[in-house]
């Protein structure tokens, strides 16, 4: 008999009942898998050591007369064992590790049976990530809410994919210290029953980053969520296909991505803190146009990757339309950083481009991602731009375009002819060429190089690159895009 990995034995019999081929699920679900566990966060601790110290050259023992909330922090972060082993050291550290918060860590066998919180200290983190946890319902409720009574801080909790529908215990909304949560592959708790509005309390008080990675989630479900996280800051949402309205009010969130998914909306309604939006991968639902929204937003740097064709876009209380005159009401001056995700050989598509382009008139950093399509509408050459007249933000304001995907077609060409002949700033060009679209590399850098105009006054740089793999074949890690040490989460590497 054929051993799957990713599907359980009942669901292959039920798939091949229906006429399905179980291998193609198993294919695609191991897709899913990929794409879920390289956006999981680092576990907090490791016990393969990193970092070792020296004995100071006067063999004074400082980190011993370090505060005591400082040193039960660092013992907190090390291996349990290694934890210990510091009551050893010195009288100063035996009462420490007696008062920390035990970092847990692990990917139990699903035929365990033992608490993953045994332990009657409080817990620091506790990864579970790979277990068929729908075989262990009544363990995993008490799992739970034994988090809860240590104190838990951050949990990550990934189902295994069959059944795709694991109840996720509602005992969860219990661990109301989390700073940290996430979860995958689950069917998130009905909250119709529970308080909520003004003067309900928050479920998640100190509750910081969140991700949902393929949770079945109903809209007011994770309405309840959010509104119940009064000091989050990062959101990701990836794989939903239930056909989200996301409705985005808070105060501290910095960073929202939504990778992947299945959504009707998105509305940026009062967040004075935001700085990135990042959309990739977006589905429609029947056909329709996804409206993203762009409210109250005043520090919004980051934004992409919008679609033209997929997405629309409302600035304010205006949805822009091709050909749109621009105004100040219709502007997004503070994005920096834009990313565009356009079928080039479709008309329309680029029309809204030229279009979403002047809704942003102070962007610096330019990303286009070229798709491929069979649809090619109407003609796109260096015509079409010329007659669609200047660019304010192209000809005086991007100093860093990449495009990608670049496949020498009449309608890329054109954008690029047009694009060097306007840009004034311009200081950085980076076109990434699709893998194998060019005999060999040389072609694609004569192709780019000829469409540079011959007395460009702009002091510009022009780096041409094939792509390391398949078209469409990257994954976006949603830790690239919360990590904000990197200015740029679409620079290409």
């Amino acid at each position: 008999m054929v051993q799957f990995v990713h599907i359980d034995a009942r669901t292959a019999a039920d798939m091949r009942r229906q006429g399905v081929d179980p291998h193609k699920m198993e294919q695609s679900t191991g897709i899913v898998l990929y794409y879920l566990y390289t956006s999981l966060p680092d576990p907090p601790v490791s016990a393969v050591p990193r970092l070792s110290a020296l004995r100071a050259s006067d063999a004074e023992d400082r980190i011993s007369g370090l505060p005591f909330a400082l040193l039960r922090n660092i013992v907190s972060r090390l291996p349990v064992k290694d934890a210990a082993r510091t009551a050893a050291l010195s009288r100063r550290w035996r009462p420490v590790w007696a008062a920390t918060a035990s970092p847990c860590a692990q990917t139990p066998p699903a035929s365990s049976r033992r608490s993953p919180a045994s332990s009657p200290r409080t817990l620091r983190a506790v990864h579970l990530v790979c277990g068929y946890l729908d075989a262990h319902q009544r363990q995993l409720v008490r799992w739970i809410q034994t988090l809860a009574d240590r104190g838990l801080s951050e949990l990550v909790l990934v189902n295994r994919p069959w059944p795709l529908e694991t109840p996720l215990p509602a005992t969860l909304f219990g661990i109301s210290t989390l700073t940290r949560l996430y979860l995958g592959i689950w069917k998130f708790p009905d909250t119709s029953g529970l308080p909520r509005g003004a003067g309900a309390e928050p479920v998640f008080l100190h509750l910081r980053e969140l991700v949902l990675s393929a949770v079945l989630i109903e809209n007011r479900d994770l309405d309840f969520l959010l509104a119940g996280s009064p000091v989050l800051e990062t959101l990701g949402i990836q794989g939903s296909k239930n056909g989200l309205r996301l409705r985005l009010v808070g105060q501290r969130i910095r960073c929202v991505q939504i990778c992947v998914c299945h959504m009707e909306s998105i509305a940026v309604v009062n967040t004075p803190s935001l700085e990135r939006l990042i959309v990739c991968g977006s589905m429609t639902c029947g056909g329709s146009c996804i409206r993203v929204k762009i409210g109250k937003a005043p520090k919004l740097r980051v934004l992409g990757y919008l679609e033209p064709g997929v997405h629309m876009l409302e600035i304010r209380n205006t949805v822009i339309t091709a050909g749109l005159r621009a105004s100040p009401s219709t502007m997004a001056p503070n994005v920096k950083i834009l990313g565009l995700h356009v079928r080039s050989g479709v008309r329309n598509d680029v029309t809204m481009l030229s279009t979403f382009l002047r809704c942003f008139p102070n962007i610096e950093t330019l990303h286009i991602m070229s798709a491929k399509t069979d649809e090619v509408t109407g003609k796109v050459n260096l015509k079409f731009w010329q007659e669609a007249g200047p660019i304010e933000s192209i000809r005086s304001c991007i100093k860093e375009m990449t495009f990608r995907e670049f496949q020498g077609e009449r309608s890329g060409i054109a954008f690029l002819k047009f694009f060097f002949q306007s840009a004034k700033a311009l200081k950085k060009a980076v076109i990434v060429a699709t893998r194998g679209s060019f005999t060999f590399i040389g072609s694609a850098i004569s192709k780019v190089h000829s469409l540079t105009p011959d007395n460009w006054a702009s002091n510009c740089s022009v780096f041409v690159y094939e792509s390391s793999g398949a078209e469409g074949d990257e994954l976006w890690n949603f830790q690239k895009g919360f990590d904000f040490s990197i200015s740029d989460p679409f620079v290409y590497h």
